[in-house]
């Protein structure tokens, strides 16, 4: 699908073509070796059917100097990366075991070890649950793998046994006795995420033969670990220790984290940041093992949102310091330093995500980078460098090295499996200033060729969330893959985005239709003074939360040519006691039996007669966040009304959409109702649907 405005995009942008976009390579899940020499990366490519994404891995030089080379190769791909203190590389892949008999069956996910000077990669640690995890202790070398695992399995030989029984009798039912049921796109039960013990695994035999199975012994049969399984264990250096997430009753149906610390010798464990106020999770050890740094996520309520800080913990005493108090910002991913001297961590700040450093001994946090979004945070263990996936709306991720003290660095890229070449546009930063005076910031992608005598037709994009910010590519949702085809997209951060203080994410609570509303509008006036954007064409889009104020956008004005919502949010009343998580959504909102106020206020189905802009509802049937029967009672009401609408549905994707062909799918229609609506041009049905 094309525009007359594609033409002016460079020949050579893979973002004109869907099918050369969908091939680009993917890069995520950076790992460190322990001499430093060395950087793994996880890269998607499609597969040889082009039905799906698979990974590889893949070295990347921390120097920059070499360029990169492909580790594995297999049809089911690898992921997960981590190195162990020999220098071999540990990952996960439902690769089949070549000393595995006729009758084995389809295989699971399994670790696996590739040697340090290479070689075949032989497999570690298998289970019938499959591998889903890993964590290393960087001394010892000892292992930990997360693993699927069902009530009273003792062993290895009973789970196979116990999951052979219900498959044979044609068994899917589970009975449930605690809530919640299901997380994203899973239903929960009848097994739940278990923590194994594997201990120290050779990756090699110098007589070529077979590893021998690891016996793995359970570290966590009773513990509840969080919906959607405790996978954020971490061990001391030593592996003397384990640090674990667990779950615990916050009030009827509800739930909150703590963080336990567990001997891995015994099996025996004890609360070690245990707050009735508070999820504390992402806890991390120390270089001597002595403390460990986690966060702390203050619980919201009906009048306040949730607020986060670092918390340091020595292990022996119990000691707990605030090692960000007063930090208007919202930490995460915390990690010692090599001496550790000093925490470095991650936070959104004023629409990128920076790397940060605050002293142990106390002191202000200083923001590390400029620019950028970065994840993946990786630390030499002498301590000269720190290495990173940095991504940001002109760059996809890409591996970069940053000095462990200097602000405000802007750095080079390493050279990367996932090098893009011309994009087809230019980025800006853009300033609004909303109702009550609030500066609200926006990213601006504008097409090549835009200009006062050929303005561009513009979007607004609203993201997800609601408590996150536009800082970072995605894939998902590309504007690049719009300003191709002769779109200009904004990308506002409004009331409830991160990144900008406490006070502006409490100007939204319990309020989305208000101030994250009015932020918006006062964003799109702003961009809208520009000459070379087009007042008289413009359109809405939004998912998840971005999807609910999509909805009430067209409950609210008719400015817009066409509205796009994707896996929104519609009947409030009906989301909360359908979603996966309902408790935490009735801090915000209240009971809606006890205290319907907010939800009569907010939920646009109630204002359903007031649309008259076009809308795109797209919604996916295996989302369990804001499930499907939103997407059903928005459709009725806008077909009962007469109101041009389309319903795109996916039998089989979640709150996104994840398969190639569904994605290449999702951008067709989208392109296609925007084209009829805000270019004139003739509705152009996708040909696979």
């Amino acid at each position: 699908m094309s525009s007359p405005d594609a033409a002016s995009t460079p020949a050579s942008s893979p973002f004109a073509d869907l099918a050369d976009y969908a091939a680009l390579p993917r890069v995520s899940g950076l790992a460190l070796s322990p001499d430093g020499r060395r950087l793994a990366v996880s890269v998607q490519t499609l597969d040889a059917e082009g039905k799906k994404w698979a990974s590889a891995l893949w070295e990347v030089d921390p120097e920059g100097q070499r360029p990169p080379r492909r580790l594995t190769r297999s049809a089911p791909g690898e992921s997960a990366p981590v190195f162990a203190p020999d220098g071999s590389l540990l990952f996960t892949s439902a690769r089949p075991d070549p000393a595995a008999g006729p009758d084995a069956g389809d295989p699971k996910p399994a670790l696996w070890s590739l040697p340090a000077d290479g070689g075949e990669a032989r497999l570690v640690v298998a289970h019938p649950g499959g591998v889903g995890g890993v964590t290393v202790a960087a001394d010892s070398g000892d292992v930990v793998v997360v693993a699927s695992a069902t009530p009273g399995a003792a062993d290895a030989e009973e789970e196979a046994a116990r999951r052979k029984a219900r498959k044979d009798a044609g068994v899917t039912a589970v009975l449930h006795e605690r809530y919640p049921v299901r997380y994203w796109d899973s239903d929960l039960g009848p097994a739940t995420s278990h923590l194994f013990w594997a201990g120290q695994l050779s990756a090699e035999d110098p007589t070529g033969a077979a590893a021998e199975p690891v016996a793995l012994r359970d570290l966590t049969p009773e513990a509840r670990p969080p919906a959607g399984g405790g996978e954020d264990p971490a061990l001391s250096p030593d592996g003397s220790r384990l640090v674990v997430v667990e779950s615990v009753p916050d009030g009827p149906a509800g739930q909150r984290n703590r963080v336990a610390l567990v001997d891995p010798a015994t099996g025996g464990s004890r609360p070690l940041v245990d707050d009735p106020l508070a999820d504390v999770y992402a806890a991390r050890f120390s270089p001597d093992g002595s403390a460990v740094v986690c966060v702390r996520e203050a619980l919201s309520s009906f009048a306040e949102p949730p607020d986060y800080t670092l918390l340091h913990v020595d292990v022996a005493s119990g000691e707990i310091r605030d090692l960000t108090a007063g930090f208007d910002r919202w930490p995460s991913a915390p990690q010692f330093a090599a001496d550790g001297g000093s925490v470095y961590f991650l936070a959104d700040d004023g629409g990128r995500h920076a790397v940060f450093r605050v002293p142990v001994a106390g002191g202000e946090p200083v923001r590390l980078t400029a620019d950028g979004a970065y994840s993946d945070l990786r630390i030499a263990r002498d301590g000269s460098a720190l290495y990173a996936l940095r991504s940001a709306y002109d760059e996809p991720p890409t591996p970069v090295r940053l000095d462990p003290e200097a602000p405000l660095q802007q750095p080079a890229g390493l050279p990367s499996p996932g090098a893009l070449g011309p994009l087809s546009g230019t980025l800006h930063e853009l300033t609004a200033t909303a109702t009550d005076g609030v500066p609200v910031q926006s990213w601006l992608v504008l097409p090549e060729g835009a200009s006062a005598d050929s303005p561009a037709p513009l979007l607004l994009w609203v993201h997800g969330g609601p408590l996150m910010s536009w800082n970072s590519w995605s894939w998902r949702w590309n504007p690049w893959v719009m300003a191709a085809r002769g779109y200009a997209v904004l990308l506002p951060n409004p009331a409830l985005s991160q990144g900008f203080g406490q006070e502006f994410v409490r100007r939204g609570w319990g309020s989305w239709g208000e101030a994250p509303y009015t932020d918006l509008m006062a964003a799109v006036d702003a961009a809208l003074e520009r000459p070379d954007l087009d007042a008289g064409r413009t359109a809405a889009m939004g998912g998840s939360f971005g999807g609910y104020m999509a909805n009430w956008i067209a409950t609210r004005t008719d400015r817009f040519r066409a509205i796009v919502t994707h896996a929104s949010l519609w009947n409030l009343d009906s989301f909360v006691g359908t979603t996966d998580a309902a408790y935490y959504w009735e801090k915000e909102w209240g009971d809606p039996f006890t205290e319907p106020r907010r939800y009569e206020l907010h939920s646009p189905h109630r204002y359903v007669d007031a649309i008259r802009t076009p809308m795109l509802v797209i919604h996916g049937d295996r989302d369990y966040r804001v499930p499907i029967g939103e997407a059903l009672q928005l459709w009725y009401g806008l077909q009962k009304r007469g109101v041009p609408s389309k319903f795109l549905y996916f039998p089989d994707e979640n709150h996104w959409v994840l398969t190639p062909g569904n994605s290449t799918v999702w951008y067709e229609t989208v392109l296609s109702f925007l084209a009829e609506h805000v270019l004139g041009q003739e509705w152009e049905r996708p040909e696979l649907l």
